[in-house]
């Protein structure tokens, strides 16, 4: 027994000494045998003499031995020597230094479990990470080796602590599913890894990013009978800080310190950088405070978070303070980062003079800043849109020390993407590629948002292929950048593809990937199949957030559907998503959209209940709503109320309400409206009419506006080309076109141009009034400005054609439209039509009908009224009613219009019978709201 031990220790301290390494290395190659005929030995007697010489120290002989390696004369000898971990691994290194053999995973296993049983741990982690850095072929996965390992353990009956390490090395090696696979399958056979193992593979899954996954495996560890300790506690807090879920963090604090657990200043730290990060600046500060009362003394992290809370809640001056104690303490050694921290806390306010003179102060401590440092201040310069300063700082860099580094140009790069100016960008990439600054997956990802952002979605494709031609691999984000580039210059058939790419790749994945996607889907109309896409997400693990479900409920009151949009909106409160005035003003919208605009009130109601005050979106949504419905009195109490709450209208609001002034004929005091509004500052003759206006209108809404805003405001609001337009439609509704034209040629001094729709609202107006040369003129006077006309511009010269009777030409020009590279639209035939009803000839307007078909343009209500109208005052009536059935199958609902002129034929026949039938019809389609309009204004609009 003496004999044994004493070999086991004679050649642990061989293998150990200076020679004894000599021996494994230079074992590498074992001497060939020497040409005396040597004795020929079986396999059995070559292994008992192999381990003869490894336990009796007689290693100088194993040189004369003549043999070859071979798996089994390896996995022999580790078998027969497995009790001696010293000599198994002198003998293993060896095998491994030859030339032509290499070890197999179970020879590998046979080892790790022999070390392991001896606790020579480190050399069993040194085998077990040779062994599993080879794990991606595929006679060493995962599952492979845990069974040969499993096998092994059943033959030795040792040693669990190799399952353990084998745990701890794929989660080092950065292998996090081998090593959940590991842990899943050790728990399956009931063994517990140690906690330090635990450990290392929970805080290697926060830092992979993978935190619920991390949360998820610290409760299997506790269902497993792990107890936790310090360092476990601290590595789960983080997790939820970094899922973002920084109140289940303190939750579950509270419940450690409930059940007797140490939680320790790591962990408060953790805590409160999790707070900060989330922007709840305020808890973070109830936290530090708490510290000293639960024990703990601050040091040097805790007064540098105090600063990067102070910082992200904009107090910098608070943050100074803290600098300042920190310098009082004996002890306290303020280093670059807390000087980086209220860098970058000046620099994010635009305050770079700031920054500049804590930089000073920072070099006058003794410190040198540092890259990190110079980085703060280049990305502070771009995103304050210095980027001349930005450069000067990298040319400074490049000269001396520390030079710049991949971040410092991607950063310039990409303040010059957002600026537009791409040629600097990729002059920028080619200085990157002279000093060996790695063009990476990012460096491509600015250039792609950069084309994308200025619509140049061609670039942008040209790049991509670039980008795989270099062997740049795209990630997710790439894919994301270029999905939103096509959803964003109209290419839905490629971004729909580009969409399909992504989920047979597996690139879809990430929050911001699915949000585009919905948007983009929104955007087209395609809101069921963004809904669906929820459901994608959740099977990818992917939770929506509150964009997600803002967006997909903009997407439903855009499109009307009403009740999946109140669906949202109440899995949204269910999920604890706070209602936004956003979410609010998107509801108003689609209410009245949908025509349900008998709950808006309502909304507004639960919006003041939710404490959420209307902003301009609201007073301007609810403004066009009413206006749209034809209230625009109510449209104006809103108005005044918007100004009440220190509101000023924009020029989407303005245009709005002189738009439906002029639409209800109201031309005066939408002129009044607008010139109090707007700054046009055109001619003394206009100023005369304002001031015959103000007088004439004095107790109007549209003067009181006027006068509300003059009175709350010291400048006019600036005019853009629609409310030019919107002012030069009403001038030529109200048959004013000569002083439209006059308008537009004071317009061209302070540097208007008329556009198309100027040239169509012009084209329009003469057209109306019969003066259609007038309107051909103008028409190539657009063409020899290079504006191309479009099918609204025909439309209103067809238009003036036919009210001018010359029905001949009009259809020659209708003929013309496909020559122009124009396609007629329901517009186009409606005029036609209505043009030969108008002379009489039905049967050329049933023609245009028949055309309408045949082009795929379904007859709208306007289309079956107009023919209606026709063959009414023909007295048809029985061919009106045709008409009227004809309408109602193709699910068009007739209106007011449409029953009135039936009605009004009626009577010219004299038959009451089914006059009072039309009334009844009325009544039941709600066309009649209530028995006063039934006696009167119905027989005032059918008399």
């Amino acid at each position: 027994m003496w004999r044994s031990v004493h070999h086991v220790s004679s050649i642990a301290l061989f293998l150990r000494s200076h020679s004894g390494l000599q021996w494994i290395h230079a074992a590498g190659n074992l001497p060939r045998r020497s040409s005396e005929i040597q004795p020929v030995l079986t396999k059995s007697e070559l292994v008992d003499r192999i381990c003869r010489i490894l336990t009796l120290e007689r290693f100088d002989a194993l040189y004369k031995l003549p043999f070859d390696f071979s798996d089994e004369i390896l996995d022999a000898v580790l078998v027969r020597l497995r009790l001696n971990p010293y000599a198994c691994l002198g003998f293993f290194r060896t095998a491994m230094k030859q030339q032509r053999f290499r070890p197999t995973a179970k020879s590998y296993c046979k080892i790790v479990h022999i070390l392991a049983q001896g606790r020579m741990f480190d050399d069993a982690r040194d085998c077990l990470n040779d062994l599993t850095l080879g794990s991606s072929t595929s006679d060493r996965s995962v599952s492979f080796i845990f069974n040969e390992m499993l096998s092994v353990y059943k033959d030795f009956s040792f040693s669990l602590k190799s399952f353990d390490i084998l745990l701890k090395a794929y989660a080092k090696n950065g292998f996090m599913k081998e090593a959940l696979f590991v842990f899943d399958n050790m728990a399956w056979h009931g063994w517990k890894p140690s906690l330090r193992s635990c450990n290392s593979m929970l805080n290697c899954l926060v830092k992979t990013g993978e935190h619920r996954t991390a949360i998820m495996a610290y409760d299997q560890m506790i269902r497993a009978g792990i107890l936790p300790d310090v360092f476990t506690i601290s590595i789960v807090v983080n997790a939820f800080c970094k899922d973002g879920r920084v109140d289940k963090a303190v939750e579950f604090m509270a419940s450690m310190k409930r059940k007797g657990f140490e939680v320790n200043l790591v962990a408060h730290h953790t805590l409160i950088d999790g707070y900060c990060s989330i922007g709840q600046t305020k808890q973070a500060l109830g936290v530090l405070s708490s510290l000293k009362s639960e024990g703990f003394s601050s040091n040097i992290v805790t007064n540098t978070l105090l600063i990067k809370v102070h910082c992200k809640d904009g107090k910098v001056e608070e943050a100074e303070k803290v600098l300042k104690g920190m310098r009082d303490v004996p002890g306290f050694k303020v280093d670059a980062t807390v000087y980086g921290i209220l860098i970058n806390a000046y620099c994010e306010l635009g305050k770079m003079e700031d920054a500049i003179w804590m930089k000073d102060e920072m070099l006058g401590s003794g410190l040198v800043p540092n890259t990190t440092i110079y980085n703060v201040f280049i990305n502070g310069y771009c995103k304050n849109g210095k980027i001349e300063e930005a450069e000067l700082l990298i040319g400074e860099m490049e000269v001396g020390d520390p030079k710049p580094d991949s971040y410092s140009y991607n950063t310039l790069l990409n303040a010059y993407c957002t600026d537009g100016r791409m040629d600097k960008a990729f002059e920028l990439c080619n200085l990157m590629l002279q000093k060996n600054i790695g063009v990476t997956v990012l460096t491509y990802n600015t250039l792609l948002k950069g084309f994308c952002r200025i619509d140049a979605i061609g670039d942008a494709l040209h790049l991509w292929s670039l980008m795989l031609k270099s062997g740049v691999v795209p990630n997710e984000n790439s894919f994301s950048i270029l999905l939103d580039g096509f959803f964003k210059t109209g290419n839905f058939d490629r971004a729909l593809k580009l969409w399909n790419d992504m989920l047979y790749r597996g690139y879809a994945k990430s929050l911001i990937t699915f949000n585009i996607m919905i948007n983009g889907l929104c955007k087209l109309g395609r809101v069921g199949e963004a809904e669906d896409i929820i459901q994608k997400m959740k099977d990818r693990e992917c939770l929506p957030d509150i964009y997600t479900y803002r967006t997909l409920l903009d997407g439903f009151c855009k499109s009307g559907e009403m009740d999946k949009a109140f669906e949202i909106k109440n899995t949204m409160q269910k999920l604890g998503f706070l209602p936004s005035i956003e979410m609010f003003n998107s509801i108003i919208t689609g209410l009245f959209r949908s025509k349900r605009c008998d709950k808006v009130n309502e909304i507004l109601a639960e919006m003041h209940t939710n404490k959420l005050t209307p902003n301009i979106v609201t007073y301007g949504t609810l403004i066009s709503g009413w206006c749209e419905e034809g209230l625009i009195d109510k449209s104006f109490d809103y108005y005044f109320e918007m100004f009440e709450k220190g509101l000023r209208p924009n020029l989407l609001i303005c245009s709005t309400l002189v738009s439906y002034l002029y639409m209800q004929g109201k031309m005066d005091e939408a002129n009044v409206l607008l010139y109090n509004l707007v700054d046009f500052d055109i001619s003394t003759d206009y100023e005369h009419y304002q001031r015959d206006s103000n007088h004439d209108l004095g107790h109007s809404d549209a003067y009181q506006a006027a006068k509300i805003f003059r009175e709350g405001s010291n400048e006019k609001l600036q005019p853009n080309y629609f409310i030019c337009n919107v002012f030069i439609a009403g001038m030529c509704k109200a048959g004013k076109i000569e002083e439209a034209k006059r308008f537009i040629s004071c317009l061209s001094n302070r540097g208007f141009f008329p556009d198309n729709f100027t040239y169509s609202t012009l084209i329009h107006g003469y057209s109306a009034q019969g003066q259609v040369d007038e309107a051909f003129f103008l028409r190539d006077e657009m063409l020899k400005k290079g504006l191309v006309p479009c099918i609204v511009t025909y439309n209103a010269l067809i238009n003036g054609l036919c009210k001018s009777g010359n029905m001949d030409r009009a259809v020659r020009l209708f003929s013309k439209l496909p020559e122009k590279g124009l396609s007629p639209n329901v517009i186009t035939f409606n005029t036609l039509i209505d043009g030969y009803c108008k002379a009489g000839n039905l049967t050329e307007a049933f023609k245009f009908k028949q055309k309408m078909v045949e082009n795929g343009i379904s007859p709208n209500v306007i289309t079956y009224s107009t023919l209606i109208n026709g063959f009414c005052r023909q007295g048809d009536m029985e061919t009106s009613i045709k008409l009227l059935n004809q309408m109602i199958e193709s699910a068009l609902d007739p209106n007011h219009v449409t029953y009135c002129t039936i009605v009004q034929g009626y009577l010219r026949t004299g038959d009451m019978t089914q006059v009072s039938k039309l009334y009844e019809e009325m009544h039941i389609r709600g066309l009649l709201q209530n028995d006063n309009e039934k006696g009167t204004v119905f027989w005032k609009t059918c008399t």
